[in-house]
């Protein structure tokens, strides 16, 4: 029982993570541009983020679920913005007032990296219902689970999505030092790009429905 908790909760973690959305994007741009613990910190923030929201589902479902309903668009909207302002930010940002690939990162930023990444996945609280979805697919949790297996299960997730963090940014990684200046603002622009088009994709569809 608790074994196929830990697999489905393995499952759930790398579900959230592996698709390139914003956080995807932004820990290649951060690795690249200032090195692998600043795209790992980047990572672990938006996983941080998701163990929240599973602890909302696992505990205050009910509630979390009306109050997200009743406000829907206007969340999402919120939420969409951030996301585009923060890509504008990245798409403008200096590559030259970073670190460069042969030079030690900033120590004292790393806690930046991981409360902005943080931020911007809770900005968008529409994960709970990808949550849910994939919680009641893998019929992750009932309503007999014990607080060990839920506990059990929360660790799971973060396990399987700080290990793709991991992987995605230690990959990333043998390649910073083949990017020049001009390279690291292609980066920035290519991601902040992205971002700023996932942003205004999710604002347009919001507006239709």
């Amino acid at each position: 029982m608790l074994v196929d908790i830990f697999i489905k909760g393995i499952i759930i973690g790398l579900a959230t993570s592996v698709p390139l959305g914003p956080i995807g994007m932004l820990a290649i741009q951060r690795t690249l541009n200032r090195g692998l613990k600043h795209g790992l910190f980047t990572g672990l923030g938006g996983t941080v983020s998701d163990i929240v929201y599973s602890v909302i589902i696992l505990f205050f479902l009910s509630f979390v679920i009306d109050t997200i309903e009743v406000h829907r668009h206007a969340i999402q909207i919120i939420g969409s913005v951030i996301i585009i302002f923060f890509g504008l930010w990245i798409f403008r940002s200096n590559p030259i007032a970073q670190p460069l690939p042969h030079e030690k990162p900033v120590e004292h930023s790393l806690l930046n990296d991981f409360v902005s990444s943080f931020g911007l996945t809770l900005s968008n609280p529409l994960i709970i219902f990808v949550l849910i979805a994939l919680f009641s697919h893998l019929n992750f949790v009932t309503a007999e689970t014990s607080v060990t297996g839920q506990v059990l299960g929360l660790t799971a997730i973060f396990t399987g999505s700080i290990s793709w963090w991991i992987v995605l940014t230690t990959f990333v990684n043998r390649f910073r030092t083949r990017f020049n200046i001009r390279g690291l603002k292609i980066i920035n622009r290519v991601t902040g790009s992205v971002i700023m088009s996932l942003g205004l994709f999710s604002t347009f569809t919001s507006f239709l429905k």
